[in-house]
This record gives C-alpha cells, sequence and structure tokens, in this order.
C-alpha cells in the first residue's frame, strides 16, 4: 500500500466526493470529509517522511513509463505543499460541521461536502502530479467546485462574488492552457522532469519567452497578486466562513507552489533569473501589494474583508521571498507558506466563531465581544500577533527569514518597507481588538456567548500551532531550506 500513497493522496478524496452527494444526508457527509481530510494529512505526512530520508518518489500511472505515461513525481517541495494542504483540511473539515449547518441550506450540505473535497482533491492533484497538462486538468477541478463553494453563501452578493471569481479564474486558466500549449509545441513532452531537461535546447525561442509570459499572468491571476487580485476580496467576504478559512489557507499557497513549480523547476532559476529577469518584476509588485493592500486593509469595516486584503498583502511577502533569488530568500517563501496558512486559517476560523453567534463580522457589531467571548475574541488576538510578526508566533519567523534574505542582498530599504508593513499590520489588528475589549457591548443580552467547542476546538488547535511553530521553528525551517535549495539548483534531494 505504500507505494501507492502518491496516487492515493488524489483519490481518497476523489472517491470520497461522489459518495457525500449520493447519500444525501448531511451528518454522514460530514463524517466522510472529515475521515478523507484526516487521511490526507496522514498520507501526506508519511510521503514527507519517505522523501526527506530515501529521496524523489516517482509513480507512474498505469505502469506506463514517463515521460510517455503520467507520472506522479513527489520531491521535498511539493511534499511540504501536501502537508500544508491537508494540515488545513483535517482542521477546518471537522469546524465546517458545524458551521456549514448554521450557513448552508440543509439540502444543500451533502453537496458542499462534495464541492469541498473535489476542491481538496484538485489541490492536493495540482501539486503532486508530474505531468503539466494533469496540473491544467486539476486546477480546473478545484477550481469549479471552489466556484460552488463561494456561490453557497447565505448573502446574495456571493453568487456575484462567485461570478467574478469564475470570469477571472477562466480567464487565468486559459493563460496557463495556452502556455503548456506552447511549450509542448517546442518539446513534444508535457512530463515537468523532461521538460526541464529539453527546455534549454530552445531558450533562445521566442516561444518559449511567449509561454513564460502567458504562464506568468495567469499564475499571478490564480494567486491574487496586485494588481490582478481583484477576485480574492468578494470571494473571501461573502462565502461561508469554513470556505474562507480553507480557501485562503490553501488555495493562493498552491498557486505560489505552481509559481515556483514552473519557474524555477521546468525553466530553471538561470533562464527566470536571467534570462527572463523574474526577480526585477516581482520585487516592486511585491512591495506595492504590501504596502498598498495593508493600507486598504486599515479602512476596511467588515473583518473578513480586512483579513482578505491582508491576504494580498501576504501573498506580497511570499513573491518578495522570490523575487531575492537567493536560497534564504526562497527559503522565506515556503515557510510562509506553511506559516500564513496557519495564521489566516486561525484568524478566519474565529469569524466563523463571531458569524455563528451574532450573524456579523461588522466591526461596530463585535463591540465587547472580548468579555462575551472570551476564548474566540484570545484567538482572533493570538492570530492577529501573528499577521503582525510578534515574536514567539510563525509570523515573526517568517518577517526574520525575509528580512535576513533583504540585508544578504544589500536591499535595506525592502528590510525596512517589511517592518513598516507589520505596523500597518498592528493598525488593522489593533482596530477590531479595540472594539472587542475596549467598547461596551450593545447588543442583544441573549446574543454573542461564546461559541460552541465543536468550533473553538479546531480553532484553537491552529491557534496552538501558531505558537508552537513560532517557538520552534528549526524542523520547519529545515525543511523550508532543503525545498529551497532544490527549487534553486533543480536537482532533486
Amino acid at each position: 500500500m505504500s507505494t501507492h500513497l502518491p496516487v492515493l493522496q488524489v483519490v481518497v478524496p476523489l472517491l470520497a466526493a461522489p459518495v457525500c452527494a449520493l447519500i444525501r444526508n448531511a451528518r454522514a457527509a460530514a463524517v466522510i470529509a472529515v475521515l478523507a481530510s484526516w487521511a490526507t494529512l496522514a498520507i501526506a505526512l508519511s510521503l514527507l517522511g519517505d522523501v526527506m530520508s530515501a529521496g524523489v518518489i516517482s509513480y507512474a500511472l498505469g505502469d506506463w513509463v514517463p515521460p510517455i505515461g503520467i507520472e506522479y513525481r513527489v520531491d521535498i517541495v511539493n511534499a511540504w505543499v501536501l502537508v500544508i494542504v491537508s494540515t488545513i483540511a483535517s482542521a477546518v473539515a471537522p469546524y465546517m460541521i458545524t458551521s456549514v449547518e448554521d450557513e448552508v441550506e440543509r439540502r444543500r450540505i451533502p453537496l458542499f461536502y462534495a464541492a469541498y473535497l473535489l476542491c481538496l482533491c484538485g489541490l492536493l492533484g495540482i501539486t503532486v502530479t508530474g505531468d503539466v497538462f494533469n496540473v491544467f486538468v486539476f486546477l480546473e477541478i478545484s477550481s469549479l467546485s471552489a466556484y460552488a463553494l463561494i456561490a453557497m453563501g447565505t448573502r446574495r452578493r456571493a453568487l456575484t462574488a462567485a461570478f467574478r471569481y469564475l470570469v477571472m479564474g477562466s480567464v487565468g486558466a486559459t493563460f496557463i492552457v495556452i502556455g503548456i500549449g506552447l511549450l509542448y509545441v517546442m518539446t513534444g513532452s508535457l512530463n515537468m522532469a523532461d521538460l526541464a531537461v529539453l527546455l534549454p535546447e530552445v531558450w533562445d525561442s521566442r516561444t518559449v519567452k511567449v509561454a513564460y509570459g502567458f504562464l506568468g499572468v495567469g499564475f499571478c491571476l490564480k494567486l491574487a497578486l496586485f494588481p490582478l487580485h481583484l477576485w480574492l476580496p468578494n470571494a473571501y467576504a461573502f462565502a461561508p466562513s469554513a470556505v474562507t478559512a480553507f480557501m485562503a489557507s490553501t488555495a493562493t499557497k498552491v498557486a505560489v507552489y505552481m509559481l515556483l513549480r514552473f519557474f524555477l523547476t521546468i525553466f530553471g532559476a538561470p533562464f527566470s533569473f536571467g534570462v527572463m529577469a523574474l526577480d526585477r518584476v516581482l520585487l516592486p509588485l511585491a512591495l506595492v501589494a504590501i504596502v498598498s493592500m495593508s493600507l486598504v486593509a486599515i479602512f476596511q469595516v467588515d473583518v473578513k474583508r480586512l483579513l482578505a486584503y491582508s491576504s494580498v498583502a501576504q501573498i506580497g511577502y511570499m513573491v518578495l521571498g522570490l523575487s531575492f533569488a537567493s536560497v534564504t530568500g526562497l527559503t522565506a517563501t515556503l515557510l510562509h507558506l506553511f506559516n500564513h496558512a496557519l495564521m489566516k486559517g486561525a484568524l478566519f476560523m474565529a469569524m466563523g466563531c463571531v458569524v455563528y453567534r451574532i450573524g456579523s463580522v461588522h466591526i461596530d457589531a463585535m463591540a465587547g465581544l472580548g468579555k462575551r467571548m472570551p476564548w474566540t475574541m484570545a484567538a482572533f488576538v493570538l492570530g492577529g500577533l501573528s499577521l503582525v510578526g510578534v515574536p514567539l508566533t510563525v509570523g515573526f519567523v517568517s518577517k526574520w527569514f525575509l528580512i535576513l534574505g533583504a540585508l544578504e542582498r544589500g536591499w535595506w530599504p525592502v528590510a525596512v518597507i517589511v517592518l513598516l508593513a507589520s505596523v500597518l499590520a498592528l493598525v488593522y489588528v489593533w482596530r477590531v481588538v479595540e472594539a472587542a475589549y475596549f467598547r461596551p457591548y450593545e447588543g442583544d443580552e441573549g446574543v454573542g456567548v461564546e461559541a460552541p467547542w465543536r468550533l473553538l476546538v479546531p480553532t484553537w488547535a491552529l491557534v496552538g500551532a501558531n505558537l508552537y511553530f513560532g517557538i520552534n521553528a528549526v524542523r520547519t525551517a529545515q525543511v523550508a531550506e532543503r525545498a529551497a535549495e532544490v527549487l534553486m539548483t533543480g536537482v532533486g534531494p
């Protein structure tokens, strides 16, 4: 069975999805979704352990030898991303049981879990596959199911948000498939490892450079890099709380992985940084995203939109590490994929607890909740401190490596901007804290009691992870650094 773990990573949620849709029982579907999510985490951890000890794992589907057949290829880079996605899924799935019953029509709940599992399957498939066209296929699976999940929100604007995401997501996917097609025209191969060998022979071709451009635009749309982020704020704000927590912690992380995999593994770091000057393009975009989106977040009155704009700024941090074109910078990027998933998952789940009790995440509606919902707001405060980058949280670890990467390149103004952006994050987090702890509660006395433990336990699991991996970041930093070395050299461990 262990030899089939790469394909089981995808097959488990893929088979569980139609079962949820067919049984038409909300609680049974919830149990299946939770068990499938936990199974993906167990498989991902096993794959990471195997890769760390034995090296790259290659799995040929149908015993067709690559590059002729489709290959699932697991190295330390995508094993790390598999762990990130499945960890969040394992925390969000039990959270969904209570949250979804409150925010989604009961008759749609089994279909909701089916869509969630398909989205999880697509994200895991993008990460584990070694075939570029398979990337597109799994991208469409995850995207289509994500559109459905967002549209299941109770507010009417959820449909508008889903439609905007569909339009921009379709544009991004079109750019990506055109880029893949151009690569196939030039090489006759769709296998990632094979493309990495064949492409250096045709680097001077205009077609390859055009393909690079199409892929770059497509990936930036999918990861919501400024200024291609317009789909993200509404999608996060109007989706059901559990969907927001899941997508904010996984979808953009997998999009960043696609960017890294294509540009550093397939095209190679020498071509990306030497020929295409990727670092010079991404650096200004990342810095503008960090500063401008943090400023926009300060003026939001809906906390989910506030956190959504914060996510666009945090994506800027991930891209900033890549723009350093160094192992230290790339280590910061890979670390922040994990760390941001933990912090933003905890924050959105805390807001889901607030929605469950008071039905709103407007800052004014949260006045006085610090005393009435102490565990929920304490979770938000700790997640917010991590977002700011306070020591002993995972946010501090990410920013430490970013500053090291900037100083290593001699870019001290960039390090200053990272520090100033932390102050901006403190401002928008403080707005929520001030309302919850320093303003009197003015609502109905029968409303606003603490959220149920079924919501608090998964939320605090991610909060605890924020603290644990902030205090003891040795293991995560080692894995991220080793993965960064693999990406920069283009050689497996």
